[in-house]
């Protein structure tokens, strides 16, 4: 079933469409955008179809990293224990870096600081770093990093997005991405293109949780 975070084949039919004068107006990680927010100073890898969007110029782009707004750049790296983004927001779930230091608050403050961005921007669409205990939507870890245990669901600024009702695609959701390049009037490169499919519709992420969830 495709995640209710991506936007809907109805709402980007309905949106306008986007020139350069009037824009598609996108939130992005800003690593996404080429900022070197990452935990250790990088940009967290290439990702040139995503960059490609936002190079776009009927595109207009709010880049927002809300570990960098919480934590700094280089930082300790942040893990979600007891939950989701979700269960942060609503105390069922705590944020722990990497040294044992509770970040709960810092990660939720600079998440509500995101979303309140995004509405004053009145963004279309956030385009998120998946995996990411801030920026997650499809798939993040469960627990420490280090041991490679994934869950569904949001990072804690995710979980901030969607509640305020803001569509989320991430680096990874190839076909979302190619709907948007549409409605943008052009085509994706396919060059660019791993396979076409969103995150949610691969083979690692149907196997992985059969075999985890059963």
């Amino acid at each position: 079933m495709r995640p209710t975070h991506l936007p809907s084949y109805a709402l980007i039919r309905e949106w306008p469409a986007f020139t350069k004068a009037a824009p598609m107006r996108v939130m992005t990680s800003a690593c996404i955008g080429g900022e070197l927010c990452g935990v250790d100073g990088s940009s967290n890898g290439e990702y040139p179809l995503a960059r490609r969007l936002l190079a776009l110029p009927n595109v207009h782009v709010v880049k927002f990293c809300p570990e960098h707004e919480a934590f700094g750049t280089p930082r300790r790296t942040p893990d979600l224990l007891g939950g989701d983004g979700f269960d942060v927001l609503d105390g069922r779930a705590r944020v722990v870096n990497d040294s044992g230091e509770d970040w709960t608050q810092g990660l939720v403050t600079a998440s509500t600081t995101m979303r309140d961005r995004a509405l004053e921007q009145a963004v279309h669409v956030a385009l998120l770093m998946d995996i990411s205990a801030a920026c997650g939507s499809t798939v993040i870890y469960d627990g420490p990093r280090r041991l490679k245990v994934y869950q569904r669901g949001p990072g804690v600024a995710a979980a901030a997005l969607m509640r305020a009702g803001i569509p989320i695609v991430s680096q990874r959701d190839e076909r979302t991405l190619a709907l948007l390049f549409a409605k943008l009037g052009v085509t994706a490169d396919g060059n660019l293109l791993s396979d076409g499919f969103d995150h949610y519709e691969r083979a690692w992420y149907r196997d992985y949780f059969a075999n985890h969830l059963a």
